[in-house]
């Protein structure tokens, strides 16, 4: 049976301190648990653009989408099955931490700096690594990460904000479901259908972003040499900047929207959701107070 929301924000907390514990006493081991879920989420990425291609030229638009987001579910299994850290989950776990002081504001911020830090370098290097293989050096795949870039990069700030919102607020309640339920079949379930919602969605997620523009940013070359001189109109020149169609005018206002889904929208509402007194229960019950996804 699964367990109630003042069971589940309690362990929650114990999740908080375990990985909190790691990021002070191993920060290598957090460094590279987080180098490693980066690179786990663009393992989605990877596959989202493979199978995609051509797709929305030939059916409507939203199945495209739906294969896209089939295929992206299993990242967040792997993540939350192997232990590794994915920032945007760390954001509602380390405020439910906060709220039941298992960790300070000041040690907050540093668990979600350090585990972009690492989720970002994780996505950027399996990305470039993509980038030098020659399946995706073929045009349709050029073209089509081009377009899936262009679509990202090309909206306006609010734009950007808002579907980096619902991303979280999709993506961390299946986090926090997959931690409420005990069979492994209900835990993958969860845990797959929280990128398959943001990515069928149409959402924006910082870390699967990075590797989605970074990959058309690396064969950008390769793309004007193959694709742009087929095209009709001038090709959108994609950029790492924080102007229109650049890689960081995505990702800045990803990241804001992100933090304010996955604390205000999921890990405050479940806080809040919670009897205190319940809580305050199970805590004089507890001896352990740490423990892993």
């Amino acid at each position: 049976m699964p367990v109630d929301v003042d069971e589940l924000v309690v362990r929650v907390a114990d999740i908080c301190t375990y990985k909190w514990d790691m990021l002070r006493n191993r920060p290598f081991a957090f460094c590279l648990s987080a180098f490693a879920g980066g690179a786990f989420v663009v393992f989605g990425a990877m596959l989202a653009l493979s199978v995609s291609a051509g797709v929305g030229t030939n059916l409507a638009p939203g199945i495209a989408n739906l294969v896209m987001g089939l295929v992206f579910a299993f990242s967040l299994v792997i993540i939350l099955f192997s232990g590794m850290t994915l920032v945007t989950a760390d954001m509602a776990v380390g405020i439910i931490g906060v709220f039941h002081r298992r960790i300070n504001w000041f040690w907050f911020l540093v668990g979600i700096v350090a585990g972009y830090a690492g989720n970002f370098a994780g996505s950027m290097f399996f990305m470039w690594v993509v980038s030098k293989g020659g399946s995706y050096m073929a045009l349709p795949w050029l073209v089509q990460s081009h377009a899936i870039a262009v679509k990202k990069t090309g909206m306006t700030p609010g734009q950007i904000f808002a579907l980096g919102i619902i991303c979280t607020w999709t993506l961390q309640t299946a986090a926090l479901l997959y931690v409420k339920a005990n069979e492994d079949i209900a835990k993958i379930a969860m845990a797959a259908y929280g990128p398959l919602a943001f990515v069928a969605g149409m959402t924006e997620h910082c870390i699967a972003n990075i590797g989605f523009l970074a990959l058309p940013l690396f064969q950008q070359d390769l793309f004007l040499a193959a694709g742009g001189a087929a095209a009709s109109a001038a090709p959108v020149i994609l950029h790492w900047g924080f102007g229109q169609y650049g890689w960081a005018h995505n990702q800045l206002y990803t990241v804001l929207g992100n933090f304010i889904g996955g604390i205000f929208f999921v890990g405050i509402v479940f806080q809040l959701v919670s009897n205190p007194k319940r809580v305050m229960a199970l805590y004089r019950d507890k001896k352990n107070f740490m423990q892993k996804l």
